[in-house]
């Protein structure tokens, strides 16, 4: 490792020169009580800024091991620090000339939710953080002046306000990880409890805006009806309570705008931990909760729809159906078994974004257009079977049929955001249609997984594997784009960034397995696990910092490729 002062008399040297001679600097060097590691510096000032890391000995940054001694503290120190980073950034920075993205200074921006990132890495040896900067340029000269304010002035400044234990806020780190700890007892104790949600009472489940995440001020915070209520005891808070929704079919029902759909948009989330201010603190689902929705023209490749349609009058295949524009109907149906492919335990549908001629048919349709002419076999009446069969739980919003009373075995009806417990009701007013339908029809679930990604999925060009990310919707692959809008549970940038860096890593590391497409993903998370998900972040092509993705965003991104090959 070379001196700082080499590193000063590099940039020296090459003031005024040409940008490309930044190039001399990538390297590590040694500031005395931590390392800046150049990892890449940016080809011109308009590209991509140049990566950087700084590492701090734990001999000198001194964080207590048992506070990020398991994987869960690890996780919430990494995010603390992460956002810690980000905020003293725009605490120390100072002004900086130049073009381009000179004097750009960036690292992961968090959102509400906590994630398991590559932005701070922390260990028993080491704490490391993972950046960006923008090296200065007049034009496409080098700016030495510029970039030694960087390096020797704000970067320091950031190390000590950030990665120095004595130096940050320990109570509030300390009581970051203890909410993490307790957020994830609660989660573990779900499935132990028959639950696979639970929304604490005083959560603040309605949001700013419908673009912002931040939580409505002056909102009315949730408060469970009494026959819902549950308990849990958590090592730094005590006994919470709030209401729990048990396993099975549960509806969500109400006026519109009372509130319904941001209650199954806080569940939905709930696959995640928040931080404290959020809201949604203890808002807790089952970590393997899918999101599913009618998705007009997404690409369908060999999968199984046959539970929900068949005998198609074109006598299409719908064992193996493939099509490169689905309909609202074949878009859900691919999205459902898609979702139990990946090991989904329960899924969250919200009629809104659904297709209607996919989730019922009435009484009088059924009349006029006979079983034997509708290819379609209704939501409504497999969503039993699914969950007396398979063990798949389904949280529903519905405001425009009661049908669906018939198959539910709990309603909760929002009424301007005041939860209310009325199975009891909704029950009494069932007709019991649906249910004298499923049991003539008998319906036997028999769903068989047998996919498998085949190796030439990711081709590899000229110059490799490129790998672009636009915003939360769009994952680009040698310019295939991925169209992830119907993905509602990825959060951050980085989670699409690390699935791209996934699917290249996996064409060269694990196609020659030859797994099923579930064990296939099954094998990265192990590997992930094991390597860290740095490892993932040094692929060659791969697409800037990384959060992990879960399972269930994996193999919905490989869904929705046109160039898969199965």
């Amino acid at each position: 490792m070379r001196n700082s002062e080499i590193l000063k008399r590099e940039i020296d040297r090459i003031d005024g020169k040409s940008y490309r001679l930044y190039k001399d600097l990538e390297g590590e060097y040694d500031f005395g009580y931590f390392a800046l590691c150049i990892d890449h510096v940016q080809g011109d000032p308009f590209a991509s800024p140049s990566r950087i890391r700084v590492i701090v000995n734990q001999d000198i940054a001194k964080f207590p091991k048992e506070i990020f001694d398991n994987k869960n503290k690890n996780i919430a120190v990494a995010d603390y620090l992460t956002r810690e980073f980000y905020s003293n950034i725009n605490m120390c920075c100072v002004k900086v000339f130049g073009s381009g993205k000179s004097g750009l200074i960036a690292i992961s921006k968090c959102p509400q939710e906590i994630l398991n990132r590559t932005s701070i890495v922390i260990d028993e040896d080491k704490i490391e953080a993972r950046f960006y900067v923008g090296f200065p340029a007049r034009g496409r000269s080098v700016l030495s002046r510029e970039l030694e304010k960087i390096l020797y002035n704000v970067i320091p400044n950031i190390v000590d306000k950030t990665l120095i234990y004595k130096n940050i806020n320990s109570e509030k780190l300390i009581n970051r990880v203890a909410l993490v700890e307790d957020q994830e007892h609660i989660r573990l104790e779900l499935a132990n409890r028959g639950l696979v949600a639970f929304i604490a009472n005083g959560s603040m489940l309605p949001r700013e805006s419908g673009i912002s995440t931040k939580a409505l001020r002056r909102g009315k915070l949730f408060v469970s009806p009494k026959g819902l209520e549950v308990e849990f005891n958590t090592q730094s808070r005590g006994t919470i309570c709030g209401m729990g929704i048990k396993s099975g079919i549960t509806l969500i029902v109400g006026g519109g705008y009372h509130g319904k759909s941001t209650l199954l948009k806080a569940i939905e989330l709930g696959v995640y931990n928040h931080i404290e201010g959020d809201g949604r603190e203890f808002v807790i689902t089952d970590e393997s909760a899918l999101k599913v929705r009618a998705e007009d023209s997404r690409c369908i490749t060999k999968t199984d729809i046959s539970l929900f349609i068949s005998n198609l009058p074109n006598g299409k295949d719908t064992v193996e159906f493939c099509t490169e524009n689905a309909s609202g109907s074949t878009s859900q149906a691919a999205s459902i078994i898609e979702g139990i492919e990946s090991g989904a335990k329960v899924l969250l549908i919200d009629e809104d974004t659904s297709a209607t001629n996919f989730m019922m048919r009435d009484d009088l349709m059924q009349k006029l257009v006979c079983t034997e002419k509708e290819p379609i076999t209704p939501f409504i009446e497999i969503v039993g079977p699914l969950y007396k069969q398979k063990g798949i739980s389904t949280i529903m919003v519905v405001g425009s049929s009661g049908d669906f009373f018939d198959v539910a075995d709990s309603v909760i009806q929002l009424d301007n955001y005041e939860a209310k417990d009325v199975s009891k009701e909704a029950k009494k007013l069932s007709k019991g249609h649906i249910i004298k339908r499923i049991n003539d029809r008998g319906l036997k679930i028999d769903i068989m997984f047998n996919r498998r990604v085949k190796s030439g999925t990711i081709v590899q060009g000229e110059k490799g594997v490129k790998i672009k990310t636009i915003g939360l919707d769009t994952l680009s692959i040698n310019r295939e784009d991925i169209d992830l809008r119907a993905v509602e549970q990825i959060v951050d940038t980085e989670q699409i960034n690390a699935i791209g860096s996934i699917m290249k890593w996996a064409e060269a590391s694990i196609m020659n397995k030859r797994l099923g497409f579930e064990n296939m993903v099954d094998d990265i998370i192990y590997q992930i696990e094991k390597n860290g998900l740095i490892s993932m972040e040094r692929v060659k092509g791969g697409s800037g910092s990384l959060a992990i993705p879960r399972k269930q965003e994996i193999m919905a991104a490989y869904n929705r490729y046109r160039n898969i090959k199965i």
